[in-house]
C-alpha cells in the first residue's frame, strides 16, 4: 500500500467507470470532509465497517453524475483521496459498499447516494422517492434490499472556499449576567417585513438588513437565538399533506447552512448577517439538533449516516441491532459514545464558532448529548469535551435539559459552565398568573433563579434560562386568549401539541370585542413580560410576543410555513405597538438596575455587619412573610425586597445599587399593599405598574404609605436613600426618558 500521507504532487491517472480520466493521489485522512487547500481538494470519510467507498462527482447543478472514483486509501477507519484538479464549487456525493445485514446493524447500499456528514455546502433539495430507502419501501420489510439509484432525487454536497473578509468583526462577548435572549426564525422574522427588499425577505440577508437589526437593537435584547439553520429535510408525511417542516428540527447536514434561507446560495450571506448583528453588539446563538437525524428508524430513508456506517452513528438496541434506541421520539438517537461521532459533533460546533463566528448554541433535547449506554452522565464524553475545549468552553452553551428516555428530565443536572432552559419557571409563572392557589412558595423560588435546581457547584443565577413562551407552545397573545389548543390546521385532528398549557382566556375563547376582557389580556401580557425581565436569571423572549402576534390558538406550529408563523410587521395592532414600548421599558429597567441581575443566588442570606437580608419577602401589610402566610393557599400577593446594601460581595456601595421592591398581585381584585420601611431609605419611587403601562412620570411615596395594587398587576419600586443619590436610580430614570424620546415606529416600505 502506498504512503497514506503523500505529497500533493504525487498523483496518478485513474479512469472512471464512464471513461473519463481524473488525476488523483492518496490524500490524507484528515481533516474529514472535502477540504480545498488552494491547489486541490482532499476528500476524507469515516466508516469503521464499510468495505469500499466511491466518490461521485456531478455537474454544477447536481443533475448528472460525471465520475465515480474509488477512494484508494483507508487509514484509521477513514477513506481518503486527493483530487488536484478539483476546485470550490465541485459537486459530489458518496456511495458506500459493505454488508447489508440489518440484524447486525449494517445497512450499506451503494445504490444510494449519500451526503457527506462534513459537507460545508449543499446543492438541491430532497425529492421524496422510494429509491431513498435502502430496502424495498413498498414491501414494508427493511430486511429486503433495494437496487434503485437514489441520486436523481437526492441533494448533493458542494466543495466550498471558506475565505471571507471579516474586517473588524469581533464577538460581542455579552456577559452572562447582562444577556437577554430573543428567539426567532430566520424566515418568519422578515418574510413580511415591508422595509426588506422582496428578494431578501425570509433570508439570512433579510435578517441582516439595517431596519431589522435596528429594531432588535432598540428593543434592548442582546442575543438573537435562531431556530435551526443546519441543513434539514422536509418530512415526507408533511409534504404529502401540503405542509412544511417550518421549525427545521430534522437535521441532515451539521456543517452546511440551510439553503432555503439563502437569497444568494453563497456561504458568505450567512457570515454577512452575523457580521451585521455583531456590528450592533448583538450575539448570534444557534438552536442545534445533534440528538437525532432525518433518517428515522429502521424503516426510514438512507440519506447519509445510515448508509455510511449505521452501527457507528446510531444507538442500536444491543441484542436487537436491527432496531434503534429512540430516546428522542424521532426514530433514532445519535451515538455520541462513539469517538468519531463525538468528533463530528464537536468539529461541527468549532466550525460554526471559528468559521461562521456564532456566539453560542442552544442544544435541542440536550439530555441525549449527555447519555452514555448506562444513562445520563454529566461527566459523559460530550459534556466533558465541551468543558475542556478552549473554543467551545468560551461560548454560550445552553441545554434543553430533557428527552423522553429513562431519567430524561435533567433540569439543574448539567455541569458548571452550562445554562439550561428552565421549564419550572415557565410552568410556575403561568400557573401563578392564571390564578392557581398555593403558588407563592414556588413563585419565590422561580423569581430568584430557581436555586433549588441550580445553586450548587458554584453555578450562577444566569444558569437558569427563564422563559414563559417559546417556539414550542402558545405564543404570549394566545396564552391569555385560549383555554384550549386549536391545531386543526396541522392535519392531525387537533391531537398534536400539549394539552396542558396552563393558559387562561380571561373569559372568552379567542378573539372578542369585550373591552374588559381585552384590557385584562393586555395587562396579563405585561405581567408575564415584567415577571420574565425582573426575575433573577437569564430571560428569553419569543420574537413577536412583544407586538402581540397570534397563532390563532395553534400551540404546535412546526409545520406551518405561512402567515400563522410570519410576523406581520405592516399590520401591528395598536395594542401591539403599546406592548413593544412596554417591553422596551422593562428591558431598560433591567439593564439600569444591577440588583435585578445579581451574580449570586438570593437565599435570604443575612449580612450581619449591615443587619440586612439579600432578599426579603414582604406581605401586603408591609411586614416579612410568616409561615402561615406562605402556607395560605388563597394568598396571591407578594413583595420581593432586594436590599441594595446586601451586595453578594459584602461591599457596601448603596449609591451604586439601589434597593428594589417587586410586587406581584394575582388576585382578581385590588390589594392594599403597605410599602415597607427600609433602614437608610427616604422614599419609594414607582418605576413600573402594569396597570399604567404608558406612564413615564416616576411617582414618589413615603415608606409606610399604602399603594392600591390593581388586581392582576405587577409593580417595581426603587428606594431613594437618605444619605445621597442612587446612581442606579438615576440611570433608570434616564433610561425611561430616553425611551420616551425614541418611540417605536412601525416599518414602512421605502
Amino acid at each position: 500500500m502506498p504512503d497514506s500521507t503523500p505529497t500533493i504532487g504525487r498523483a496518478n491517472i485513474v479512469t472512471a467507470q464512464n471513461g473519463r480520466q481524473q488525476r488523483i493521489s492518496e490524500g490524507r485522512p484528515f481533516p474529514l470532509g472535502a477540504t480545498w487547500d488552494g491547489l486541490g481538494v482532499n476528500f476524507a470519510l469515516f466508516s469503521a465497517n464499510a468495505t469500499k467507498v466511491e466518490l461521485c462527482i456531478f455537474n454544477a447543478t447536481g443533475e448528472n453524475e460525471l465520475e465515480r472514483i474509488t477512494m484508494p486509501e483507508y487509514t484509521d477507519e477513514v477513506f481518503h483521496v486527493y483530487l488536484p484538479d478539483a476546485r470550490p464549487g465541485t459537486v459530489y456525493g458518496y456511495r458506500v459498499h459493505g454488508p447489508y445485514d440489518p440484524a447486525n446493524g449494517h445497512r450499506f447500499n451503494p445504490n444510494k447516494l449519500l451526503l457527506d456528514p462534513y459537507a460545508k455546502g449543499t446543492v438541491g433539495e430532497l425529492k421524496w422517492d422510494p429509491s431513498h430507502f435502502g430496502y424495498v419501501m413498498e414491501s414494508g420489510d427493511d430486511l429486503t434490499f433495494d437496487e434503485r439509484d437514489s441520486a436523481p432525487f437526492t441533494p448533493k454536497c458542494r466543495v466550498v472556499d471558506p475565505a471571507f473578509t471579516w474586517g473588524n468583526d469581533r464577538p460581542p462577548n455579552i456577559p452572562w449576567g447582562e444577556t437577554i435572549f430573543y428567539e426567532t426564525h430566520v424566515k418568519g422574522f422578515t418574510r413580511l417585513h415591508p422595509a426588506v427588499p422582496e428578494p431578501l425577505r425570509g433570508t439570512y440577508a433579510g435578517l441582516g438588513q439595517k431596519e431589522v437589526v435596528d429594531y432588535i437593537k432598540a428593543l434592548g435584547v442582546t442575543s438573537v437565538e435562531l431556530l435551526p439553520v443546519h441543513g434539514f429535510v422536509q418530512d415526507q408525511h408533511l409534504t404529502d399533506k401540503g405542509l412544511t417542516n417550518y421549525w427545521g428540527y430534522n437535521t441532515i447536514s451539521f456543517f452546511a447552512p440551510e439553503l432555503r434561507y439563502s437569497a444568494t446560495g453563497s456561504l458568505s450571506e450567512f457570515k454577512e448577517m452575523v457580521a451585521r448583528l455583531h456590528a450592533n453588539d448583538l450575539e448570534v446563538i444557534l438552536d442545534v439538533v445533534y440528538n437525532h437525524t432525518a433518517e428515522g428508524n429502521e424503516r426510514g430513508p438512507t440519506l447519509s449516516f445510515k448508509g455510511i456506517d449505521n452501527a457507528s452513528y446510531y444507538r442500536l438496541i444491543p441484542d436487537q441491532k436491527r432496531y434503534y434506541i429512540n430516546e428522542t421520539g424521532t426514530g433514532n438517537t445519535v451515538n455520541l459514545s462513539h469517538p468519531r461521532v463525538l468528533q463530528m459533533v464537536t468539529d461541527s460546533l468549532r466550525y460554526w464558532v471559528q468559521e461562521m463566528h456564532v456566539d453560542g448554541f442552544r442544544f435541542d433535547l440536550a439530555t441525549i448529548l449527555g447519555r452514555e449506554p448506562y444513562g445520563f452522565d454529566e461527566g459523559g464524553g460530550f459534556l466533558d469535551s465541551c468543558r475542556q475545549d478552549p473554543i467551545l468552553s468560551s461560548v454560550k452553551l445552553i441545554a434543553e435539559p430533557w428527552d423522553i428516555g429513562p431519567g430524561g428530565y435533567q433540569v439543574g443536572g448539567f455541569p458548571p459552565g452550562w445554562a439550561e432552559w428552565n421549564d419550572k419557571f415557565r410552568d410556575t409563572v403561568r400557573e401563578y398568573w392564571k390564578g392557581n392557589e398555593g403558588k407563592l412558595p414556588d413563585l419565590a423560588t422561580r423569581l430568584t433563579a430557581s436555586g433549588d435546581a441550580f445553586n450548587k457547584r458554584g453555578r450562577r443565577p444566569w444558569s437558569s434560562v427563564n422563559f414563559v413562551t417559546a417556539h414550542d407552545g402558545f405564543c404570549l397573545h394566545d396564552l391569555v386568549s385560549y383555554n384550549e389548543k386549536h391545531n386543526e390546521a396541522n392535519g392531525e385532528d387537533n391531537r398534536d401539541g400539549h394539552s396542558d398549557n396552563q393558559s387562561w382566556n380571561c373569559g372568552a375563547e379567542g378573539p372578542t370585542e369585550d373591552p374588559e376582557i381585552n384590557a385584562l389580556r393586555e395587562r396579563q401580557k405585561r405581567n408575564f413580560i415584567a415577571t420574565l425581565m425582573l426575575s433573577q436569571g437569564t430571560p428569553l423572549l419569543l420574537a413577536g410576543d412583544e407586538l402581540s402576534r397570534s397563532q390563532s390558538g395553534n400551540n404546535n406550529t412546526y409545520c406551518q410555513d405561512n402567515e400563522l408563523n410570519w410576523i406581520d410587521w405592516a399590520n401591528i395592532p395598536e395594542d401591539g405597538q403599546s406592548l413593544i414600548e412596554f417591553t422596551r421599558k422593562v428591558i431598560a429597567l433591567r439593564k439600569a438596575l444591577p440588583i435585578l441581575r445579581r451574580g449570586r443566588f438570593l437565599t435570604g442570606r443575612h449580612n450581619e455587619e449591615l443587619d440586612v437580608l439579600d432578599v426579603d419577602w414582604i406581605s401586603p401589610n408591609g411586614q416579612p412573610m410568616h409561615p402561615e402566610q406562605w402556607n395560605d393557599p388563597s394568598a396571591k400577593c407578594l413583595g420581593m425586597l432586594l436590599d441594595g446594601r446586601a451586595r453578594a460581595t459584602g461591599i457596601h456601595r448603596p449609591a451604586m445599587d439601589t434597593s428594589a421592591l417587586l410586587v406581584l398581585n394575582a388576585h382578581h381584585d385590588v390589594v392594599s399593599f403597605t410599602l415597607p420601611e427600609v433602614a437608610g431609605g427616604a422614599a419609594w419611587h414607582c418605576l413600573l405598574d402594569t396597570n399604567h403601562p404608558t406612564g413615564v412620570e416616576v411617582e414618589t411615596f413615603r415608606m409606610g404609605d399604602t399603594y392600591l395594587v390593581t388586581g392582576r398587576s405587577t409593580l417595581l419600586f426603587t428606594l431613594e436613600l437618605d444619605q445621597g443619590e442612587s446612581i442606579a436610580l438615576r440611570q433608570a430614570t434616564q433610561a425611561l426618558q430616553e425611551l420616551q424620546e425614541t418611540p417605536f415606529e412601525p416599518p414602512s416600505q421605502e
